[in-house]
């Protein structure tokens, strides 16, 4: 990992540093396009022939009920589905009605009502990702949305992993789409002869999604999106009390997402083992599954030296990153400095994973900067 003193760089220098990789989208539009208007044109047989070419699966239909599954199979599920609900639940349940009367005689009235259909997008090309499809079913579920659409690329024996099938039926949705890529959101912003049309496409995909979902939300399909989603990123603040052991599992876990995931650390002040962290760092990513996928992705990675917490949360401000990892002694007290951030997990003992897997915090979450645009969620734990 490259490494940069704020101390000693221009403010154009420091602006740099938060550029992500950019994305050539006129070249991908250019294949995404075609594909958008065939879907349009020959429906269910398009998003078929795609996922032949794409997938290199065979699909007899592109949509499947969602049925129940045994349990025992599937029951560590449980308690991410429990913890998810309560805490959507519980943000949620300030929709309710509110009036205020502006001046004698005029009332206003702020209502709320779900989106009729929603289209969730899990991704699956190089993991199974069961617990994506909970953080985005289950809002849909509690908001009260009628038909919900869940796509996500077939296995090679053509069918859905029973993971996220499982947690499609126990989260409420509707309708399993069997495709990936562009075919299947443009499937569920046009609509095919099996596939119900959706007025709003949530979920996170690679460039050719995230092409697609930018095409549609401008075109007659009069569908609207999230937001378009970048690579994961973390970027973790560590002072000198912090464990490299700690840190290297952090930066690792988003590092190991894919070859283009975004993994800045951020050292705060003196004293802290560079070296150290460096070493935990090799050694953790030797013993990962998916280690080859995290070399290539702390090979474009970065550390940055502030001199204290000031300056490393304005940096991280600046960058405005997916997750934030607050290892630093009385993290707490920090937390009103931080004003961009998808997800900030604060304190010593608060790993990302937990945000991802466990808390029922989302863990669907702004990229590529976007985190200036909307609120954020806090975790944390205080053994």
């Amino acid at each position: 990992m490259k490494s940069y003193r704020l101390s000693e760089l221009t403010q154009a220098e420091v602006e740099n540093l938060k550029a992500r990789p950019r994305i050539d989208f006129s070249s991908i539009f250019s294949t995404v396009h075609p594909i958008v208007d065939d879907v349009r044109k020959r429906g269910d047989a398009a998003v078929q022939e795609y996922t032949s070419r794409f997938d290199k699966v065979e699909v007899d239909k592109i949509v499947e009920n969602v049925s129940e599954l045994p349990d025992p199979v599937l029951s560590k599920k449980l308690l991410m589905l429990r913890t998810e609900t309560y805490m959507h639940f519980m943000m949620l349940k300030s929709r309710h009605e509110r009036s205020v009367e502006n001046m004698k005689g005029v009332k206003c009235k702020r209502v709320a009502r779900s989106i009729a259909s929603v289209g969730l997008y899990v991704p699956g090309g190089t993991a199974v990702l069961p617990s994506t499809a909970l953080m985005l079913s289950i809002p849909a579920q509690i908001a009260g949305c009628k038909i919900i659409v869940l796509a996500t690329p077939p296995g090679q024996d053509g069918n859905i992993c029973k993971e996220v099938l499982y947690c499609a039926k126990k989260a409420g949705v509707s309708h399993i789409l069997k495709a990936g890529g562009a075919q299947a959101i443009s499937a569920m912003a046009w609509g095919t002869e099996s596939c119900p049309k959706v007025e709003k496409i949530f979920g996170p995909g690679n460039q050719y999604v995230t092409a697609a979902k930018m095409i549609l939300q401008n075109s007659e399909a009069m569908i609207s999106i999230d937001m378009p989603a970048g690579p994961s990123e973390v970027l973790v603040i560590a002072d000198k009390h912090a464990s490299p052991v700690h840190i290297a599992a952090d930066l690792l876990s988003q590092a190991e997402h894919g070859p283009d995931s975004q993994v800045v650390l951020v050292i705060s002040g003196d004293g802290v083992d560079l070296k150290s962290i460096q070493d935990e760092i090799s050694k953790q990513c030797q013993s990962l599954p998916r280690g080859e996928f995290a070399l290539k992705a702390l090979s474009h990675s970065f550390t940055v030296f502030a001199r204290d917490m000031v300056e490393a949360i304005t940096f991280s401000n600046m960058y405005a990153p997916e997750h934030l990892i607050m290892n630093v002694r009385d993290a707490e007290k920090w937390e009103h400095f931080i004003q961009n951030a998808g997800s900030v997990f604060l304190g010593q003992w608060t790993p990302e994973s937990v945000g991802d897997y466990a808390s029922g915090t989302n863990h669907v979450l702004p990229t590529y900067g976007y985190a200036r645009n909307v609120w954020w969620c806090v975790l944390g734990l205080f053994p």
